[in-house]
């Protein structure tokens, strides 16, 4: 079973609570909420600890952000990303701009 995880960014979110895993016959994939990069990165690493082989992350993740979880993984984990130049739920901004 391939387990997955997709990380988002979303104003206020924490995730301690803002987690939920979904399991079918053939994934098990986990979405969970961040608010900044760091918590996406500190979520990243320990998804990958835990045996975690596919990360997605969120269109509000910019080209740099993506860089940096993949960095942090280290290579223990496949990184993919949705991709949007200028993201509609960030007032047309990239993530780059506003996180980083």
């Amino acid at each position: 079973m391939l387990v997955a995880a997709f990380i988002f960014l979303a104003p206020g979110a924490d995730p301690a609570i803002h987690r939920k895993t979904v399991e079918t016959p053939g994934v098990a994939l986990t979405a969970i909420g961040v608010e900044t990069i760091d918590q996406a990165v500190a979520v990243a690493k320990e998804m990958a600890d835990a045996g975690c082989g596919a990360i997605e992350l969120c269109g509000g993740f910019g080209i740099q952000g993506t860089a940096l979880i993949d960095k942090a993984v280290a290579g223990k984990a496949r990184i993919g990303a949705v991709r949007f130049d200028l993201h509609p739920g960030l007032d047309n901004k990239s993530g780059d701009e506003i996180f980083l």
